[in-house]
């Protein structure tokens, strides 16, 4: 369980709230274009990790792996971030917020729950309310930035459509047993990246809203750790 303070960004300014988030659930394979999401299996495939049972899968992670974290240290090289929408519930309102699926990538071949333990999941401090973007989620757009050896590139981009809505995954994760009671967390699932997954020194994240003319963002710088055996 932890506290995080967010802003909750609305027509007339930004309010202050701070959300308690005891549950985090990383919802994996939620694409809603079975194309796009089979290019996804399959790149991950490449690296050696197997194709899901059934989808979308609903992992538990620890909720303290969650927050606006500017930079990250993690083991080895085999570790890349990924863009997704986030919902929180808290106090009977849903909010949608940005954070970065970071992963262990040679972990993820022999355990996918595991890996998605082994690092932080940084994500903005500010949030929309979900009920301001509903009319007009369909045009919604994730995107992504990778520094690489120095230099910034695009890692990936499209529109929310790519994943399942917010109402059709929470009621798939009800329909396996999930609740999505308040202090739950939930990370919607991403996209193919630009080029291939692969680990940056930096990483860059956004939520654009070409409707009301806003955007999440987030950054966080990461430090490589050696592994001595």
């Amino acid at each position: 369980m932890k506290t995080i303070t967010f802003a909750v960004e609305h027509g007339t300014g930004k309010t202050e709230r701070a959300i308690t988030v005891d549950t985090l659930v990383i919802a994996g394979w939620t694409g809603r274009d079975t194309v796009a999401m089979e290019r996804h299996i399959r790149e991950l495939e490449e690296l050696g990790v197997r194709r899901p049972e059934y989808t979308p899968v609903f992992y538990r992670v620890a909720a303290d792996r969650l927050g606006p974290f500017a930079q990250m240290q993690v083991t080895g090289d085999e570790s890349s971030g990924e863009v997704e929408f986030v919902l929180l519930h808290d106090r009977g309102e849903i909010f949608v917020g940005i954070a970065s699926d970071h992963t262990d990538r040679q972990v993820e071949t022999y355990g996918i729950t595991v890996s998605k333990q082994m690092c932080d999941k940084p994500c903005a401090n500010t949030l929309w309310r979900l009920a301001d973007v509903a009319d007009h989620w369909d045009d919604l757009v994730l995107r992504s930035y990778a520094t690489i050896d120095g230099e910034r590139v695009l890692y990936q981009e499209g529109k929310v459509t790519a994943m399942r809505s917010p109402d059709d995954l929470l009621r798939r994760f009800g329909s396996r047993g999930g609740q999505f009671a308040d202090g739950t967390a939930m990370l919607c699932g991403t996209l193919a990246a630009i080029g291939g997954i692969r680990p940056a020194e930096r990483f860059e994240i956004e939520l654009h809203d070409p409707v009301l003319g806003r955007t999440l963002k987030h950054g966080y710088a990461i430090e490589t750790l050696p592994v001595a055996g």
